[in-house]
């Protein structure tokens, strides 16, 4: 499974460094000098000066980015690749997504903590094991991390990630128990 880790905004300065706005937890881990990342293949792209190509078909070939520098910037990444040289490769590259394999993600050390890809797709049941639905996205919120529940009726409704609400998380079964107060279900 393909997760996406970052996003190239944008060039910065002449010399083919790149602005990314960082998708991961683990930036240090992700964007360290030396790592390669692949590249989202539905990014646009204009050939030329090191930057990807498309081949007569129209598709945009797949490259891989080396890190050659990397340096933090206003919240955000300035980062180098190697073989994007000028401001014009660097152009080239806006839009583009930086991915990552899920099976290069290491599993979290703490039992109570989960990636992201780990939780989506996993059955939302009661504690009677009644299906309510699917677990779809994952949203990251300043108080608590929500669960962007799809209900078996097609409504999505957002349940806090905290223990009181979400009590069982069984990855290997594939499944989160919820215990939602009265209403949650309702909005």
């Amino acid at each position: 499974m393909r997760l996406v880790v970052g996003q190239i905004v944008r060039p910065h300065g002449i010399r083919g460094e790149v602005v990314v706005e960082v998708t991961t937890d683990a930036p240090e881990d992700r964007f360290a000098v030396g790592s390669v990342l692949d590249t989202d293949p539905t990014a646009p792209a204009r050939p030329g000066n090191g930057a990807p190509e498309r081949p007569s078909n129209g598709a945009r070939t797949v490259p891989r980015l080396a890190i050659e520098a990397v340096r933090p910037h206003q919240d955000r990444l300035i980062i180098a690749f190697e073989g994007i040289l000028d401001r014009t490769a660097a152009e080239d590259l806006r839009g583009v997504r930086l991915w990552v394999d899920s099976s290069d993600v290491a599993e979290p050390v703490d039992p109570d903590e989960f990636n992201d890809f780990q939780l989506i797709g996993l059955a939302a049941v009661d504690t009677a094991g009644q299906r309510l639905g699917e677990v779809v996205r994952i949203e990251h919120g300043p108080a608590a991390d929500l669960l962007v529940v799809r209900l078996v009726d097609g409504r999505d409704v957002l349940v806090p990630f905290v223990r009181a609400i979400v009590p069982t998380v069984d990855v290997k079964a594939g499944q989160v128990v919820l215990t939602p107060p009265e209403g949650l279900f309702e909005i």
